[in-house]
């Protein structure tokens, strides 16, 4: 395998004319973005007549805690091949990207595409208004449509976990549980707490669901991973972020973004609108489903939320955005949880 870069410095001119076929002459880069697991940053070139003013470049994140994790869970390997081999089959507004390559280890990668700004980052602890949620359901049923029981995408070798990540998920849970504990107690209302508590109880039954697939599956859909009126308003939003993606039941991704997305006061005079507005979206593009057919994964779908920020929260690196980030996804999750009886629903898997 060639090597390529695996931090902004290493981007040169001549090899960023290579990859797009035109000539870069000069370029400067900049950091962008809050992601934990990834490195994000902006390049400002300069060339010929056809190469874009700016770029937008991510790479292995610098902490190593974060890189460790993506590594191990093979975050990095999945996002370069969901560009490669997903994005285009779907209707979802992805960035368009120039290079996708990962190492064999899963430790290195990089992805260099399309820079979509001027943009408003979304942002999980302000939450959003209604229009905002209404754009992000509308992309959520623009991935979970065209991959509807496609084989050749809920079948593929990239997007298989590893054989044994369920077991291992199911036994690290618990302690990721206790440091979520630990580090918030004091800060997380404990009627949450006992969410985050209870769903580490039931976490070999939560992690070893075998649930038929459907679709495919953002897996880290909320604001964060999104970008609203970009191209200075040209276009409503575009989803980033692709590393978790996975085969799994759409409601995943509904449910973890009302529950921690949207906000407590916004779900409880949307929620069932938003529900709808996702179902007619998918009708539209040719799978009709009713209320009672998702009722049951919605629920749960809700608890990603809960186990996404324990564990977010347990094996990456802490900052006090992290932190408050963490909370304001557990607090959004666990009140839609109990709300909607999610623990209950886990329950009756058992």
């Amino acid at each position: 395998m060639e090597r390529f870069p695996v931090h902004p410095d290493e981007v040169t001119a001549a090899w960023l004319s290579e990859q797009l076929g035109v000539r870069v002459d000069a370029l400067r880069w900049e950091p962008i973005g809050t992601g934990q697991v990834g490195d994000s940053v902006r390049f400002f070139i300069e060339g010929d007549g056809d190469v874009p003013p700016t770029l937008a470049g991510k790479f292995p994140a610098a902490d190593t805690a974060s890189r460790t994790t993506a590594a191990m869970f093979g975050l990095y390997r999945k996002e370069v091949a969901f560009y490669r081999e997903a994005a285009p089959l779907l209707d979802v507004r992805a960035p368009r990207v120039f290079f996708a390559d990962a190492d064999e280890t899963g430790a290195d990668f990089l992805l260099v595409f399309e820079d979509v700004g001027p943009a408003r980052q979304g942002d999980q602890i302000d939450g959003c208004d209604i229009a905002d949620a209404r754009a992000a359901i509308r992309q959520a049923a623009a991935i979970h449509a065209p991959s509807w029981a496609r084989a050749e995408l809920l079948e593929a070798d990239w997007i298989a976990p590893p054989p044994d990540l369920r077991e291992r998920l199911g036994a690290m849970y618990p302690q990721a549980q206790a440091i979520f504990r630990e580090r918030y107690a004091d800060s997380l209302d404990p009627d949450c707490m006992a969410v985050c508590d209870q769903l580490a109880e039931a976490s070999s039954t939560w992690f070893a669901r075998e649930d038929p697939p459907q679709c495919l599956v953002h897996g880290d859909f909320r604001l964060d991973n999104m970008l609203f009126d970009i191209r200075g308003g040209q276009e409503p939003i575009a989803i980033l972020d692709w590393q978790t993606v996975a085969a799994g039941r759409p409601m995943t991704d509904v449910g973890y973004f009302i529950g921690c997305g949207v906000g407590e006061r916004l779900w409880r005079e949307h929620e069932r609108e938003l529900l709808d507005l996702w179902r007619a979206e998918m009708r539209e593009r040719g799978v009709a489903l009713t209320h009672d057919e998702i009722e049951r994964d919605y629920r749960l779908g809700i608890l990603h939320g809960v186990s996404t920020a324990v564990f977010s929260a347990a094996f990456v690196e802490r900052t006090e955005r992290g932190d408050a980030n963490f909370l304001s996804m557990a607090r959004g999750a666990c009140s839609l949880a109990q709300a909607r009886g999610s623990i209950e629903a886990l329950k009756e898997v058992i």
